[in-house]
């Protein structure tokens, strides 16, 4: 058995038949799975290779990239040659120190780039692209990797060509290569074998990886897999693609950008000025205060910003997949918190896409069916006219329902007790409905063998099968369903109990009132009907339209997709987040209305069709759309029109879709929303973000967790910057108010508030682990109780600033107070040595960022409300508290940061100065919220 091609004449110049049998395998059957996995093991998996991973050396390396690390590295190198140069009998303590925490923040950035670079890869393989192949005979759904040469695999519209494969049938089928020939209009494919050598583009009767299929349905066979693609041989350019940056991202990094920008300046002043103003004596002295300076502006630039929040959003976006939102582009989280209106399909979203048959209206009556979804067990009330009895309608009933269970392509399956249907859900429920009605699968399909078929189509809006009647073998019996002003005008009478009565005008009309009423009430209305034929008139396979002419009508069948119950609470927590939630579909008016009354969204403004859409202008639409929240039978092409006209509007849209059609209104959408289940590759490639269960409560969910990750953001930068700018502070005015505050050059050195490597440990221990841990803090209870945030709103607003700056200022003023009343002179008299003056100091700062922390988590609401719910955030502070005793108490750690043992006072001191930024940020956000301000954003 082969299972590769001659390379002298490839596979579009040779028959069909030479092709299978090269590749060894059968259109019919396909591949047995054993044969695949062998071919698996030999061929390898259906993929191109992954970019090249950087090394984790060279990653690390990156780490030191930065201007101002460098410099620190070179002060080390000069630190240590002073060192060597004075034969100092000590060890280098400063320089060790230094470079322990130039390798710990290199580590530690090291650590969270390399997470967040795993979970972002790993989001990419949440989406796994899939194919249906044939595999032991029966079609099957597997990952696109595991396909083989030999596969046969069956192509719908919509779908995404899973490899080089030859064509072996087309219906209609077009794919759309412009990605790989550049070919703008989609190609049309057939079967048959090509004369001559043809170019790529010319290759009708092939398919190929990565194109994707855009009208028909075919059946192909793999001919080659991975890197033996004709995409495989251009390959190495998906390599050139740059990393994907979103506008946070890009957001932030100018912020950081504009930060170091002000530091470094004043840091340069500040050595500037202490070089001129003090009596700086000695290149020791010289070379602490340019020290001082670089420390100072790497302490305060946020260089871990775009890491932290690369792994904030990938942590995030990982709790969403956990409620089924799988995110396909970070940019979409930033979105969902802007979010203002969900846009959803109905039939699978907003409902279970469970068709469920409630009633069946024949000439006797009605016939109420209990029970939902695809168990067949339900209540059956039969409700008779007056003047009919519950035989006549009984009879009616089953021979309505015989029709709708044999005139069907669908199969119900019960799987340990889990009740699912293959095929149309529509057809699935006209099944169910017949098994309620106590008719026999096994009995009907003995009974009733089909012969042909006149499909369904869009155009005809009905279909037929033609059957053999075992119990009169005379005839063939044509059962037809379909749209039921359609299927009323190809009949000719109408089942009353066991006749077959003439259809009048008055009782046609009166069928048409009764589909009315079943509309209303927000069913989905079927007609059906059947009719008898020589058994000489047409051989089997060969029916065509001529069989549907009169028909004897058997009655209405109404049913409904009910509406998921997590929907209609998901609708009430959307409305009270500010959200409005629109249907669009392509249903009946009158359901699609009562569908979205039931779930909470329509409102007194009614519902607008899509050809009431297409004869309203851009401008008059744009209006429209302010005030309507259903739209019904329409396009996929009018969802684009809808996007655009709420963006007019200004609204931040999340668009669902789930075919081929949809991609340009999910591509135009703020958040493209694909289904997971139902949608094709095209639609789920167009997105933004996948639902695994095709859920509207899901899309509720990812706007929750994406606020929640925003306000995340906005609490370790909240936090961040304000101890940045404490530290700046704290040593600015420490140098302009030295002689104020005790603190005076001596000797050849100059006397700093903190030394470099104090405010470079305070660096490493408040803007590691804290800010890490205040990105994953719980979703605020409340997020879903505010309006969105505004759009262009950027991710730090005067308000923040507000509170960074004021929260800064406190750092400096009570930290350079333990200075002051610490050393002899100044305003607080004290009696303490100028390093226990800085120990206390240092102290005092770390303590205030830890303080700190816990106010970030909110600009209004109080620290102390769920002050335990982040385990991590304890964690962190008491790791922060611990290595700060380190530092004072161990002895090499002494040092190497200039501090001295503090006593139990000392340290209750620190705390209650450092304490204040809690208790006056608390009385600020008291002030607010009883100034009415707590509906403020985070």
């Amino acid at each position: 058995m082969n299972e590769s091609l001659s390379e002298s004449l490839p596979a579009y110049r040779q028959p069909v038949g030479d092709v299978l049998t090269a590749l060894g395998t059968d259109a019919a059957a396909g591949l047995t799975s054993a044969e695949a996995r062998r071919r698996l093991a030999r061929s390898g998996p259906n993929r191109l290779p992954a970019p090249r991973a950087v090394s984790a050396w060279r990653r690390f390396l990156a780490q030191f990239k930065s201007p101002l690390v460098v410099l620190l590295l070179i002060a080390t190198a000069i630190s240590a040659a002073l060192w060597l140069y004075e034969q100092s009998g000590t060890l280098p303590y400063e320089a060790l120190a230094i470079l322990a925490i130039v390798l710990l923040n290199a580590i530690m950035g090291f650590v969270q780039e390399s997470r967040a670079e795993a979970a972002v890869a790993a989001l990419r393989e949440m989406t796994p692209a899939t194919a249906v192949v044939v595999r032991d005979a029966h079609p099957r759904h597997v990952r696109s990797s595991q396909l083989v040469p030999g596969d046969v695999v069956l192509i719908e519209a919509g779908d995404t060509i899973p490899a080089d494969a030859r064509v072996l049938e087309s219906i209609g089928l077009q794919t759309a290569e412009a990605a790989l020939t550049g070919e703008s209009l989609p190609a049309s494919k057939h079967k048959d074998a090509l004369p001559g050598e043809a170019a790529v583009g010319d290759r009708r009767n092939m398919l190929f990886s990565g194109t994707s299929a855009t009208y028909g349905r075919g059946k192909a066979v793999v001919t080659a897999t991975g890197l033996r693609t004709e995409m495989g041989r251009i390959a190495s350019l998906l390599d050139e693609a740059p990393p994907e940056s979103t506008p946070l991202q890009r957001e932030l990094a100018r912020v950081g950008r504009l930060l170091g920008a002000i530091v470094v300046a004043i840091a340069l002043v500040m050595v500037a000025t202490i070089l001129v103003v003090e009596d700086i004596r000695g290149l020791r002295a010289v070379f602490d205060v340019l020290i001082f300076g670089v420390a100072l502006a790497v302490a305060a630039v946020p260089e871990g910003l775009p890491t932290v929040v690369t792994a904030v959003l990938a942590i995030g976006v990982r709790r969403m997949a956990r409620r089924n939102a799988i995110v396909r582009r970070l940019a979409a989280v930033e979105a969902l918190g802007s979010a203002n209106v969900i846009a959803s399909d109905k039939t699978g979203t907003l409902t279970k896409n469970e068709m469920t048959v409630r009633s069946v209206v024949t000439a006797s009556g009605r016939v109420d069916l209990g029970g939902t979804g695809y168990v067949p067990e339900g209540e059956v009330t039969l409700r008779p006219a007056q003047g009919s009895g519950e035989s006549a309608l009984r009879l009616e009933l089953e021979r309505a329902l015989t029709v709708g269970d044999r005139a069907n392509n669908a199969a119900l399956h019960d799987q340990h007790g889990r009740w699912s249907v293959e095929g149309d859900p529509t057809e699935g429920a006209l099944i169910v409905a017949a098994r309620k009605a106590g008719l026999d699968a096994q009995g009907l399909i003995g009974r009733f063998c089909r012969r042909a078929e006149v499909p369904f189509s869009s155009e005809r809006k009905m279909m037929s099968t033609v059957h053999s009647d075992a119990e009169k073998t005379e005839r063939l019996l044509v059962f037809s369903k379909g749209a039921p002003d359609v299927l009323l005008a190809r009949c000719s009478h109408e089942l009353v109990g066991g006749a077959e009565v003439p259809l009048e005008s008055a009782r046609r009309a009166a069928i048409l009132r009764s589909n009315e009423d079943l509309a209303r009430e927000a069913l989905r209305t079927l007609g059906v009907a059947y009719g008898a034929l020589s058994r000489d008139a047409f051989p089997d396979g060969e029916a065509d339209e001529r069989v549907e002419e009169n028909l004897v009508f058997a009655g209405l069948i109404g049913m409904i997709d009910p509406p998921r119950p997590e929907a209609i609470r998901a609708a009430e927590r959307a409305r009270a987040a500010g959200i409005r939630s629109l249907m669009i579909t392509g249903d009946h008016p009158a359901t699609a209305l009562a569908i979205a009354r039931e779930l909470g969204i329509a409102d007194d403004a009614g519902v607008v069709t899509g050809i009431e859409l297409d004869a309203l202008s851009d401008e008059q639409l744009a209006e429209l759309v302010g005030r309507i929240a259903v739209y019904a039978r329409v396009s996929p092409e009018h969802k684009l029109r809808i996007v655009r006209a709420l963006q007019a509007q200004d609204a931040i849209v999340a668009m669902t879709g789930d075919g081929v059609n949809d991609a340009p209104a999910l591509k135009a959408a703020d958040i493209g929303v694909a289904m997971g289940i139902t949608g094709t590759d095209v639609s789920r490639k167009a997105a933004d973000i996948v639902l695994a269960d095709d859920n509207y409560a899901s899309i509720v969910a990812a706007v929750e967790e994406g606020r929640a990750i925003f306000a995340n953001i906005r609490k370790f930068l909240r936090y961040l910057l304000s101890s940045n700018v404490g530290e700046v502070l704290t040593m600015f005015f420490g140098v302009l108010l030295a002689d104020a505050i005790g603190l005076s050059a001596t000797g050849d050195g100059v006397v700093l508030p903190l030394l470099a490597t104090q405010i470079l440990w305070v660096n490493l221990v408040t803007d590691g682990a804290p800010a890490l841990a205040l990105g994953v803090d719980p979703a605020d209870p409340y997020v879903m109780r505010r309006p969105p945030r505004p759009g262009g709103e950027g991710v730090l607003t005067r308000g923040m600033w507000s509170g960074i700056v004021f929260v800064g200022a406190v750092f400096a003023a009570g930290t350079l107070l333990v200075i002051d009343a610490s050393l002899p002179g100044g305003w607080i008299e004290g009696t303490g040595s100028v390093r226990y003056a800085r120990t206390m100091a240092f102290t005092t700062l770390v303590l205030f960022s830890l303080f700190t922390v816990f106010n970030a988590r909110s600009d209004v609401q109080s620290a102390f409300r769920g002050i335990f719910s982040n385990a991590w955030l304890w964690g962190a502070v008491l790791l922060g508290v611990a290595l700060q005793c380190a530092v004072v108490y161990l002895h090499f750690l002494q040092e190497a940061f200039g501090t001295i043992p503090l006593s139990l006072r000392d340290w209750l001191v620190c705390a209650a100065v450092a304490s204040s930024v809690l208790w006056l940020r608390e009385l600020g956000k008291l002030a607010a919220r009883a100034a009415g301000k707590a509906a403020l954003r985070e």
